[in-house]
């Protein structure tokens, strides 16, 4: 047998301190290059009995030939007489198996560099597979990586023990992303290859908003806030539908945080994206009215309710119309991906001339010749709408500048009543 002594034992607890392959997955690689380099010093392709043994108390390895017991030997390579098998032990008998060393002499250095090749292979393919596993379990879910570099509009990401790949369409627009800045991505895929794994992740997935909502938000972590939905135009504008299972909760307010707090931290983390936080509702029509805030509904009329196709019809104020669009129909297309419902929005002029060209009630008329019923929904100034992140920033300022006029003015007075007593003591 060969003696290894502690440097195989050295090895391995390096090895595996810094790429995380364990000791038996090293000494099961040595063990099958061993083998491998026999059979190439043999010259022998085929040979199922031959194996490689290390024993860890003398730090040995060498290699075994696997032979059966018989009366007379038909195969020498894979048979044994009884005579010489009770040489080796004197307990065996016929049908017995016995392992007989066959390491060649000077085996040593031919061993250590047939095996070479094989070792590092299989120590790839085991780092390989550890980062493989690891990033299986991580994915759909977010991380933090460090940017490397940009390569054909595609940033390359660090992610700890791989790189890994953001294509140009999971980036967010007009961002620039300067290698050696800290970020924030989801893990989309992990595709297997023949070296490492390759990871794609994203900085435009809407699921980064609600993994920033949980880290934020404790209400949603403990399963009391509930987010239903999210539609996402990475870079311009988000909007979030929440539920509370608690009556006590308001599930606005806990996204909003104290002085707007949470959100204002989850918008800094967006680079200043704007967000609406849109209040879930069973009912289409309530839930169409928040989603389409901040603009102002007049009434919302269902034209199909079926789970195939699902058309609904808006009717908003003239001076709304625009609003309710958004710029480049966002607002309005958000809120058809945050519902689902097909949303058609009109002004009260545009119905009225359809009324007229129709000869008759408009939104009636429409939904008659459907043949659907209809809900309508006359909209409440006290209604809640959604909360837009920028309209919070608006109204901490405000409180706070109102706060230093407060104090100010509370100066000027009290230096108006020290002049006045002032007066009144030289007068004296």
């Amino acid at each position: 047998m060969i003696k290894i002594g502690t440097a195989l034992f050295e090895a391995c607890e390096e090895l595996e301190r810094d790429r995380g392959i364990s000791k038996e997955v090293i000494i099961s690689s040595l063990c099958d290059a061993l083998v491998a380099a026999y059979k190439k010093h043999m010259h022998v392709k085929e040979a199922a009995n031959i194996e490689a043994i290390f024993e860890e108390q003398t730090g040995e390895i060498g290699v075994f030939s696997t032979k059966t017991v018989v009366k007379e030997v038909v195969d020498p390579d894979m048979e044994i007489s009884l005579e010489d098998a009770q040489e080796i032990d004197d307990e065996v008998e016929i049908d017995d198996e016995v392992k007989i060393e066959v390491t060649p002499d000077q085996f040593g250095r031919i061993a250590a560099q047939s095996a070479k090749q094989v070792i590092t292979q299989r120590i790839r393919d085991a780092e390989r597979n550890n980062i493989l596993n690891e990033f299986l379990e991580k994915k759909g879910t977010l991380t933090t990586g460090i940017i490397q570099r940009v390569e054909n509009r595609n940033v390359i990401v660090n992610i700890g023990k791989t790189d890994a790949i953001m294509p140009q369409r999971e980036q967010i627009p007009r961002e620039y992303y300067k290698p050696g800045n800290r970020i924030r991505v989801f893990v989309l895929n992990v595709k297997e290859t023949n070296r490492l794994p390759q990871v794609i992740v994203s900085h435009a997935h809407p699921e980064i908003v609600r993994e920033l909502f949980e880290l934020e938000v404790p209400e949603i972590e403990d399963g009391i806030v509930e987010i239903k939905s999210i539609s996402r135009e990475a870079g311009y504008r988000t909007k979030i539908a929440v539920w509370s299972n608690d009556p006590e909760v308001d599930s606005v307010g806990a996204c909003i945080g104290p002085r707007g707090s949470r959100i204002q931290t989850i918008v800094g983390e967006l680079k200043n994206e704007k967000i609406d936080i849109v209040r879930w509702s069973e009912d289409p029509v309530e839930y169409i009215v928040n989603a389409i805030s901040p603009a102002r509904v007049v009434s919302v009329d269902i034209m199909t309710d079926g789970q195939d196709q699902k058309d609904a019809l808006v009717v908003v104020p003239d001076d709304q119309l625009s609003l309710a669009i958004g710029r480049e129909g966002q607002n309005v297309r958000l809120a058809h991906r945050l519902t689902g419902w097909k949303i058609d929005i009109k002004s009260i002029s545009q119905m009225e001339q359809e009324e007229g060209a129709n000869g008759g009630n408009g939104v009636n008329e429409v939904n008659s010749k459907l043949n659907t019923p209809v809900q309508d929904y006359e909209y409440n100034e006290t209604e809640e709408r959604a909360v837009d992140s920028e309209e919070i920033q608006e109204e901490i300022e405000e409180e706070m500048n109102q706060q230093a006029y407060d104090e100010e003015d509370l100066t000027q007075e009290t230096e108006v009543e020290e002049s006045e007593e002032n007066t009144e003591d030289e007068l004296a």
